[in-house]
């Protein structure tokens, strides 16, 4: 029997497989598995968004790699993927996030936001001529409480209180499996997503390369800057060492 890429089912978004696959969306599946991983965590009062940003050579200007994105003043986005589509999809979150907040004058709900990108991406998994977004996103936000979704190039999305995307990112989960508590401190959160980071078997594992944001409670989009960041890592580096030695 012919494989079923021979008969030509994974040549067409609109075309099921006779077992009801679409192979175009397993696809941008397998490209968001090649992105570097993304990871969020939900702590006592916010949510924290981590992310390798695969700095690889020394000529490369760090700050104008980007893998977490502001969409609102309560809401930021991690993606993994195809960095074009990622970018694609953000400004799209951006749109629907302002239209809301000037239509009814409030902050969008997290849930209502993902659930609208969800649509956006599922349309373009049934309509003849486009292809799906091969990326996913950690869209996170803080709405009365801390809320952290996970999409898929299908349309579909899921809560987390933490979770990872990306290369090595079920390694990732793995840790925070076994490591994740909800009433973590942001400081603790921070210390849980470096070291999950540096156990993923990151290429380069410094400042340049690990950008980390969190919304906290107040409703407000934090980024953290290099020289905290590698406080921070310098931090979590120690206390993996001096658990090794014990």
């Amino acid at each position: 029997m012919q494989p079923p890429q021979m008969l030509g089912y994974d040549r067409a978004i609109t075309v099921f497989s006779p077992q009801g696959r679409l192979y175009q969306v397993e696809y941008a599946r397998e490209a968001v598995k090649k992105g570097t991983v993304s990871l969020g965590i939900v702590y006592s009062d916010g949510v924290l968004l981590g992310a390798d940003k695969n700095i690889t050579d020394e000529l490369m200007v760090p700050t104008s790699v980007e893998k977490i994105y502001q969409i609102d003043e309560h809401i930021g986005a991690a993606t993994s993927g195809l960095v074009a589509d990622g970018r694609r999809i953000i400004d799209r979150c951006r749109i629907i996030a302002q239209s809301h907040r000037m239509t009814f004058d409030e902050p969008m709900p997290v849930d209502s936001l993902t659930r609208d990108i969800c649509d956006y991406q599922q349309l373009h998994t049934q309509i003849s001529g486009v292809r799906p977004f091969g990326t996913a996103l950690l869209i996170a936000g803080f709405d009365g409480k801390p809320r952290l979704f996970e999409t898929d190039p299908s349309g579909s999305f899921w809560e987390y209180k933490a979770t990872a995307i990306g290369e090595n990112s079920e390694k990732v989960r793995e840790i925070f499996m076994k490591k994740y508590k909800p009433n973590l401190s942001l400081d603790q959160a921070i210390d849980l997503a470096l070291k999950a980071l540096y156990k993923g078997d990151l290429g380069i594992f410094n400042e340049k390369s690990i950008e980390l944001t969190y919304i906290s409670k107040n409703r407000k989009y934090h980024k953290l800057s290099q020289e905290s960041i590698k406080k921070h890592i310098s931090k979590a580096i120690n206390s993996l060492n001096s658990g090794k030695k014990r």
